[in-house]
Formats: structure tokens, C-alpha cells, sequence
């Protein structure tokens, strides 16, 4: 048994050792000359996301602890983007994989677990996945990876090349490489725990700003301190915004946090295809609008500095969401009130 789990975590390593990191991409932005915003472009790894990082760490914690040993079946509730990424690790060191989701998931997402091996089992709501896939797991006596509980602990905050550490040796040779601001969203919370842990274990100055879409009771949560709070709406924002305040989420490490208007993060898509000349899903949208927002303040109040945000994973998995003025029309109405609030690309 030993000896499959030590070359189970030896395939995890040589993978990783295998990819290089993520780029980060400067923002020509003329109309704030004092300002630098950059985007950590998360799309590039193998799985096409963040949630890349967050399923590697999930697996060496899983292996690690006992809890996966050869032929455990895998389970996870998730939206989809983790899915893909845990798929694509179940299937290096070869093990079943099941996704529990929503059945409104985007059908790229869903085409890319099954792409890589997986299988999706799905619920009428998004708050029904937590319960269908703990009992999945106690009837194929699998293992439940839970990302909303473990997202927070399963990555070594310190560094290790988790995204904080990454982000901030990239921005060293800048022109203000210690960020003023670090803009995140949430989904697990897993990644604004990491960023906001390291910030405070390098005695950095640097703001962690968290931006939150519609329908999502993290921002309610933080500013009234209530953990309990829970919602029968799902965010239309896949992968951020959850119904209920999940255990990986760490408010204390938090400085600001910023609500978001769906439509606002469809705008900051559009303008951001038409910098970059690249597509982006939607909580890159929620997280540009939160950063074009601080620098706009900081643009009023005549102060320089750099902005970093994330941009989480390619736009091809919705293009028929988030990138179709249909779907966008029908479901968010019409977004010309904050394309007008975005500056001239």
C-alpha cells in the first residue's frame, strides 16, 4: 500500500515539476498613469485554471493524510472548475472520479471532467452538492474531497510556490513591486485564505481586497460576522459566490471586501477581451471590476501604485454563457450602465 502512495505523489511532483508557472500580465491602462494593474493569468495551466493549484494540493493532502489509497474512488462537489483539474489528477495516478454539480454548469466545463475521465453527477441546486456528495462517497466508500473544507489547508501558506509567493517574486523588478492592493474573489475561499496568510507572514503592507457577485452570502457574512448565513439563490458567477459561508473561508485574513453586480463582471469581460484580445470567465470579470474600481479611488485621491488580480480560466468554457450577448441579454438584461463606468481600453 505504501508503495502505491509514494509513486502516486512521485507522478503529482514530476507533474508539477513538469509545468512551468503562470504569467503575469501588465494592463496598458494610459487614462491612470500612476497606476499598474496586473493579472496573474491562472489560465495556463494544464487544466486551463486556478483551481489547478488547489486540486494538486488536494490530492498530496488526501494521499498524505490516509485518505486516498489505490482504487478509493474520488468524489467532489464543485461547479466545475476544480472538477476538471481533480479529474485530470485522478486520472494521472488512476483513479475513478465522480463530480457532484449542478446541472446548470456550463457544457465545456462538463465535456472536460468527461474529457479527462471523469464522470458528473448532477443536482437541481448548488446547495444540494455538499450532501449528495458526502453520500456517494459512504455508499462507494470513496473519499469525499471536500474543497470547501479543506481548500485552506490542504496548500502550505508560507510559500512553496503556492499563487502568493509566485506573485510576488514576479512583481520584485516592477515599478511598484510591493502591490498597494491584491484582488481576489471566492469560492472555497482556499485562495484568499493562502494570499492573505502569506501577506501577513511576509509583513507585507499590502491590502487583500476580496470582491463577491450577486447571490453570494460571503460579503453579507463579513460584514456582519454572521458564519450562519445561507441562501437558496446560486451565483451566476460559476466558481465564486457560495449559498452558504464555507469552512475554508477565513475572514480575518481579509482587509476589504467589495460586492459585485453580475453585470459589472460581464462588462470587465468585454473590455478586458478588447485589451488583451483574449476571453476570460466570469469571476475574471468580477475580479477586474474590483481592481479597475481601486484604481480609479487611487486615480481620485492622486496616489501611484500596483493592483494585482487574478484571471482564473479561459473563456472558452463559456461561450455560451458569459460570452454570448444572448445569454447575457436573458439572463442579466442590459450591461451598457457599467460598460459606461469602464475607462476608454
Amino acid at each position: 500500500m505504501r508503495h502505491w502512495v509514494n509513486e502516486a505523489v512521485r507522478k503529482i511532483d514530476a507533474d508539477f515539476q513538469r509545468s512551468a508557472d503562470t504569467h503575469l500580465i501588465k494592463l496598458p491602462l494610459p487614462c491612470y498613469p500612476g497606476i499598474d494593474i496586473y493579472l496573474k493569468d491562472e489560465s495556463t495551466h494544464p487544466t486551463g485554471s486556478l483551481k489547478h493549484r488547489l486540486a494538486r494540493s488536494l490530492f498530496l493532502y488526501g494521499l498524505c493524510n490516509g485518505h486516498i489509497k489505490q482504487d478509493t474512488p474520488i468524489i467532489e462537489a464543485s461547479s466545475g472548475s476544480t472538477a476538471i483539474s481533480e479529474a485530470y489528477f485522478a486520472r494521472l495516478i488512476g483513479l475513478p472520479f465522480i463530480a457532484v454539480m449542478p446541472a446548470s454548469t456550463a457544457a465545456g466545463k462538463i465535456e472536460q471532467v468527461e474529457f479527462y475521465g471523469g464522470k458528473c453527477h448532477f443536482v437541481e441546486r448548488s446547495d444540494q452538492i455538499y450532501a449528495e456528495a458526502e453520500r456517494l462517497a459512504s455508499e462507494m466508500n470513496g473519499h469525499y474531497m471536500d474543497q470547501f473544507t479543506y481548500a485552506e489547508r490542504a496548500t502550505d501558506w508560507r510559500g512553496n510556490n503556492n499563487i502568493a509567493d509566485s506573485i510576488f517574486k514576479q512583481m520584485e523588478h516592477e515599478r511598484f513591486p510591493l502591490p498597494r492592493y491584491v484582488v481576489m474573489s471566492a469560492g472555497t475561499g482556499g485562495t484568499s485564505a493562502t494570499l492573505g496568510r502569506y501577506i501577513r507572514y511576509r509583513r507585507f503592507n499590502t491590502e487583500l481586497v476580496i470582491v463577491d457577485p450577486e447571490n453570494s452570502v460571503f460579503y453579507e457574512s463579513y460584514m456582519t460576522g454572521d458564519k450562519t448565513l445561507t441562501s437558496n439563490c446560486g451565483s451566476r458567477i460559476e466558481g465564486i459566490g457560495r449559498p452558504r459561508v464555507e469552512p475554508s473561508f477565513t475572514p480575518g485574513v481579509i482587509d476589504r471586501m467589495i460586492q459585485v453586480p453580475d453585470g459589472a463582471s460581464m462588462a470587465a469581460l468585454r473590455w478586458l477581451e478588447k485589451l488583451i484580445g483574449r476571453k476570460a470567465g466570469g469571476s475574471t470579470g468580477t475580479n477586474l471590476w474590483g481592481a479597475l474600481l481601486l484604481a480609479k479611488e487611487m486615480h481620485e485621491h492622486e496616489d501611484q501604485g500596483s493592483i494585482v488580480t487574478v484571471l482564473c480560466d479561459t473563456g472558452e468554457r463559456y461561450l455560451h454563457t458569459y460570452h454570448s450577448d444572448a445569454w447575457v441579454q436573458e439572463k442579466l438584461g442590459d450591461i451598457t450602465q457599467w460598460q459606461n463606468q469602464l475607462p476608454t481600453p
